[in-house]
């Protein structure tokens, strides 16, 4: 064994654990996470929004009722009061299934891993969008796939671009295994895809014989009018659904789930037992008590309008604030703007005086695998109050405005060095 003083296993790891860092800017994350700091980087529910007296009550009265079941191992694939509880919270986006057709697991992030696990080797091509989801691209990355970014416009996936993307991989001779999408209120890029976009999408990945990712924890956050309809309210053999409580109930639980065709169903149930046995028994039938006996979906409309008066306070504050040449996104529902900075500055560069100046967001090259995103920024106005997110864009305008006047003086900012391989988010950033 050889290694080094600081890792005597260096040499024994996968070459897959090798590629595997750390995201570039997770440490100025440690001081944006200072109370004096306005953050507007983390995804973080606001769970003080829940009643958590209920909760509480909730929790003990399991304990003492239940707790024997509570506290055991349960099923590999999920409780199955809480797998019908599941169908009919999906039916709020026009999903339809059978129990047996969803497999629980540690929030909807295992159920990415458990998806890729099952369904890529390395090489294989993933077609994501641009950008996409950091947690969706680090497990991409670390299986060893193939990650092609697909262009977006200001209703997500290009279709054009999805059908170049899906004949350019396999000219080259390799396999596309899946086209990843979050189509309801993206994250990072705060759009949503309208129902002829979601159908172009769906008859590309039909015509090509490729299985859909849909990616949905947030399709339930919409602030006007009724929730998208989901991809897979209209195949139920072509597309894997993947849903969460973790924005719409406590992110804190980690329970998610995946529903999906019967043969990978059932591979998914192999694969995630072989990962943690089963799902925690207590936090799923935590979820269950909390559906069967509280009012969920007031619950939600009260999360909408939570958001919603967020959304508005930095929407209102970008456009008063920002100087020109900025642009940004206007979401109807979920947690995030992507913002565009005036032409010549980098957002990466930018992060450390930004943090002096006592304000945090996450810089758009985490969004992607291949060091776009330079000029991109991603704001969250979930967690803070409205007035925080006025002083953040405050502080943030002033920022850019510095930005710009060092720029007119020497030149483009410079960027921190490009990191290649996985970039492995803290949880609050995601």
């Amino acid at each position: 064994m050889t290694g080094s003083r600081l890792d005597p296993w260096v040499d024994s790891y996968a070459a897959r654990a090798h590629n595997m860092r750390a995201s570039e800017i997770r440490a100025l994350f440690a001081v944006a996470s200072r109370p004096e700091v306005v953050s507007l980087a983390g995804g973080m529910p606001f769970v003080q929004a829940l009643p958590v007296e209920m909760l509480a009550s909730t929790a003990q009265r399991l304990l003492y009722e239940r707790g024997p079941q509570a506290l055991q191992y349960g099923s590999g694939q999920g409780d199955v009061t809480l797998r019908e509880q599941i169908l009919e919270v999906i039916g709020e986006v026009g999903v339809t299934a059978h129990p047996d057709d969803i497999v629980v697991t540690t929030g909807s992030q295992m159920a990415l891993d458990l998806v890729t696990r099952v369904f890529c080797d390395p090489g294989d091509v993933v077609l994501v969008e641009a950008p996409s989801y950091v947690g969706a691209l680090g497990v991409f990355r670390a299986y060893e796939c193939d990650v092609v970014h697909v262009a977006m416009d200001e209703e997500g996936l290009v279709p054009s671009a999805l059908s170049e993307a899906v004949a350019a991989a396999r000219a080259a001779g390799k396999r596309v295994k899946l086209i990843y999408t979050i189509p309801s209120f993206h994250n990072p890029a705060g759009v949503t895809q309208g129902p002829a976009r979601r159908a172009e999408i769906l008859a590309i990945a039909q015509r090509e014989g490729i299985a859909l990712l849909e990616d949905d924890p947030y399709g339930l956050l919409g602030f006007e009018g009724e929730p998208p309809r989901a991809i897979r309210a209209d195949d139920a053999e072509g597309v894997i659904y993947l849903g969460s409580f973790s924005k719409t109930i406590a992110s804190g639980l980690r329970v998610g789930w995946a529903v999906a065709p019967h043969g990978v169903r059932e591979k998914l149930v192999l694969a995630a037992e072989a990962a943690v046995l089963c799902p925690s028994n207590y936090t799923q039938l935590t979820v269950s008590e909390y559906l069967a006996t509280q009012p969920w979906r007031e619950q939600i409309k009260t999360f909408q309008e939570v958001y919603r008066e967020r959304r508005d306070a930095l929407l209102e504050s970008l456009q008063a604030l920002m100087p020109e040449g900025t642009r940004w996104t206007i979401p109807a529902g979920g947690f995030y703007s992507w913002v565009t900075l005036p032409h010549g500055l980098d957002a990466t560069a930018m992060l450390p005086r930004a943090v002096a100046n006592l304000v945090a967001y996450v810089p758009g090259t985490g969004f992607y695998v291949d060091g776009q995103g330079r000029q991109n920024l991603r704001l969250s106005y979930c967690y803070p109050e409205p007035d925080r997110i006025r002083e953040g864009v405050r502080r943030l305008a002033a920022v850019i405005e510095s930005e710009l006047d060092l720029a007119q003086t020497f030149g483009t900012t410079r960027s921190l060095n490009q990191m290649t391989g996985s970039s492995v988010p803290a949880p609050d950033l995601q």
